[in-house]
């Protein structure tokens, strides 16, 4: 028997899978009001003179960029049938994906946002990628957990049902995070 029909039979921990939905949705609802309150100019956290944040978007850049390269490579193993390497890959993506939102946060709760200016020919196109990646990155965040959740707890058919919509909507949101900010770039402070 191969290792992936081994794999496939092994029964579904729902007591697990019960506790981790409940995680998955406390921990959704603490992301969503954590980034509400970073985007208040009221709540930025004062830090001490000559320490600065602005290091950390290229940061966001690269970790996304990790996140989009794992993901193709995870969604390869797993056509190649390689289990392990597939869980490994995600892994990293899941790994990078929650430093990602902790540079995030700590950047915008410290610096004061930058915007595209007015009138600059592409500020429609930006606001157009940044929009769909923002609401995106927020729809897809539950489904995401949901679908780690499946596969960890052994639920295969739920976990690749719900594989084949989060990938290509994870992936989008990994590519246009680099884009958004090759975008800005210009416009960052020095």
């Amino acid at each position: 028997m191969s290792d992936l029909k081994t794999y496939l039979q092994k029964k579904p921990n729902l007591k697990l899978a019960k506790t981790l939905k409940t995680i998955t949705w406390i921990l959704t609802a603490a992301i969503f009001i954590l980034v509400g309150l970073m985007r208040r100019p009221n709540l930025k956290i004062p830090l001490p003179e000559g320490v600065s944040m602005s290091f950390l978007p290229p940061i966001h850049a690269l970790l996304n960029s990790i996140v989009a390269i794992s993901l193709i490579i995870a969604v390869w193993m797993i056509k190649k049938k390689n289990i392990n390497a597939h869980k490994l890959w995600i892994g990293i993506a899941m790994f990078s994906s929650v430093l990602f939102l902790l540079c995030y946060v700590a950047y915008h709760f410290t610096t004061a946002e930058t915007t595209f200016p007015e009138g600059e020919p592409m500020r429609g196109l930006y606001l157009f990628i940044l929009a769909t990646h923002i609401i995106l990155a927020g729809i897809s965040l539950p489904f995401i957990l949901f679908t780690w959740l499946y596969g960890f707890t052994n639920q295969f058919a739920k976990h690749k049902k719900l594989a084949k919509w989060v990938f290509p909507v994870w992936l989008y949101v990994a590519i246009t995070g680099p884009i958004c900010y090759f975008m800005l770039k210009p416009y960052y402070p020095i």
